[in-house]
């Protein structure tokens, strides 16, 4: 209890700060500049179409506060196993009820003409529950500095990100919940298989006004870099094992063909031909908004943050691929996913696979405003579990409804069925399920 008042306290002070900070400092538009609020949806990778004029340095301080009401059930059929006698196989107690805020805290600064930086940092989720900062990096749409007319020419094209940063793999990251921010999702919780992953690099981008986007990354795939050299030994290879740089890029295309018509598709890539901990279906730091379903009765808040997901264990080596195509007309809105990954264990020999699709459609209203929305997703994933035989198969149904009140202030509700399939008898998840009821209100400047 005191831990808890401590961090409540903490959270108070960082927050009344962070308002006093933001009422100060300069809130003016930025350049290159993704919104904090409702102005963000369906905004990808900037783009090369910004008119912002640079007017000296600017800082921008915003937030993300979320509040979750949680009214899940679940079941399963799984053999009792007994270890120190207690059922690892009995599911926890769940009622319904609130779950804890989270909370984020951005900062933003245009540094130059085409400059900026961000800094982004989770003051309280559900994993890393007193502080943690998320990461930080500088994008440059232009290079002033270097007083080259050459160079200003080719920037008129291209983007650059370097840092520590949420990479670009595919393009649901961009419309996932982010520990507070929630104000992009139009559901609750992320994909069964969540993708994202902050790691140390870089990214330069080419994306002409003609609609064209082509993106090359490279990065430290380690979720904690240090200099010491690995010391365990590679199954596959039988040599001691190395960490080598991480691959990722992606090819798309992007166009507002009418006002009410537009259309978009992207194939991302992402390879990691070694690893000690390659943490992309697992670097959610924040956690799951499903809070306990599916855990048992050992479970903890912290130690099992990811209820509801699936992580397929690629962390020493990973090949995976998307493609996202993305049609809005007029207040209607699809996105697509299909994703096919290969990756292994240090200690397995060979790659398995991991397959997800999913399909969202939205439908906004009213007409020029969209402070509305019903939407459906369906989601499932079909893998190959580490060191055992058999496949697994996890569906999803969603179905949501929201408000945004304002462009700041958002309120929503969905019903989710989860279902386990072919999982072992002696697996917690054997003929598992879990169905209900999530509301959330979320707040972003």
């Amino acid at each position: 209890m005191k831990n808890i008042i401590k961090s409540f306290q903490q959270l108070v002070i960082v927050v009344s700060v962070t308002i006093g900070f933001a009422a100060s400092a300069q809130q003016k538009s930025m350049q290159y500049f993704r919104p904090n609020d409702k102005n963000g949806l369906n905004i990808f990778e900037n783009t090369k179409n910004d008119t912002t004029p640079f007017n000296g340095m600017k800082v921008k301080v915003g937030g993300n506060f979320t509040q979750d009401f949680q009214g899940l059930r679940h079941q399963n059929d799984a053999t009792p196993v007994y270890v120190n006698n207690i059922n690892k196989n009995q599911l926890a107690a769940i009622n319904t009820g609130f779950n804890r805020a989270w909370a984020n805290l951005n900062v933003d600064a245009q540094l130059e003409d085409g400059v900026r930086m961000n800094l982004t940092m989770y003051l309280y989720t559900r994993h890393e529950m007193p502080f943690w900062v998320k990461g930080g990096y500088l994008q440059l749409d232009k290079m002033p500095f270097l007083k080259s007319k050459t160079i200003d020419d080719i920037m008129k094209d291209f983007t650059i990100k370097a840092g520590d940063y949420e990479i670009d793999y595919g393009d649901q990251h961009f419309r996932r919940s982010d520990a507070g921010n929630a104000i992009y999702n139009p559901f609750i919780e992320n994909y069964i298989m969540d993708e994202v992953s902050v790691e140390i690099g870089g990214e330069i981008y080419f994306h002409p006004k003609c609609g064209i986007i082509i993106m090359a990354g490279v990065s430290n795939p380690e979720a904690n870099p240090i200099v010491l050299s690995p010391s365990q030994i590679d199954t596959a290879t039988g040599m001691l094992n190395k960490s080598t740089p991480a691959y990722h890029g992606k090819v798309g295309y992007d166009k507002q063909f009418t006002k009410d018509f537009r259309f978009r598709i992207t194939g991302s890539i992402y390879v990691d031909q070694s690893a000690t901990d390659n943490q992309l279906f697992s670097g959610d730091v924040a956690g799951s908004r499903y809070y306990f379903v599916m855990e048992n009765t050992t479970a903890t808040d912290a130690g099992n943050a990811y209820s509801g997901r699936y992580d397929p264990q690629f962390t020493e080596q990973v090949t995976t691929f998307m493609i996202n195509p993305f049609i809005k007309f007029q207040g209607l809105e699809l996105f697509g996913t299909y994703e096919m990954a290969k990756g292994r264990l240090i200690t397995e020999p060979d790659m398995r696979t991991a397959t997800q699709y999913a399909v969202d459609l939205i439908y906004r209203f009213p007409r020029n405003k969209e402070n509305f929305w019903i939407g459906g997703r369906y989601n499932t994933v079909m893998a190959a579990l580490p060191l055992v035989q058999n496949d697994i198969t996890i569906n999803r149904v969603v179905g949501s409804l929201g408000w945004f009140v304002t462009k700041n202030i958002m309120l929503k509700t969905e019903y989710v069925n989860q279902q386990y399939l072919h999982f072992a008898s002696t697996d917690i998840r054997s003929n598992g399920r879990f169905d209900g009821f999530m509301i959330e209100g979320s707040i972003a400047f």
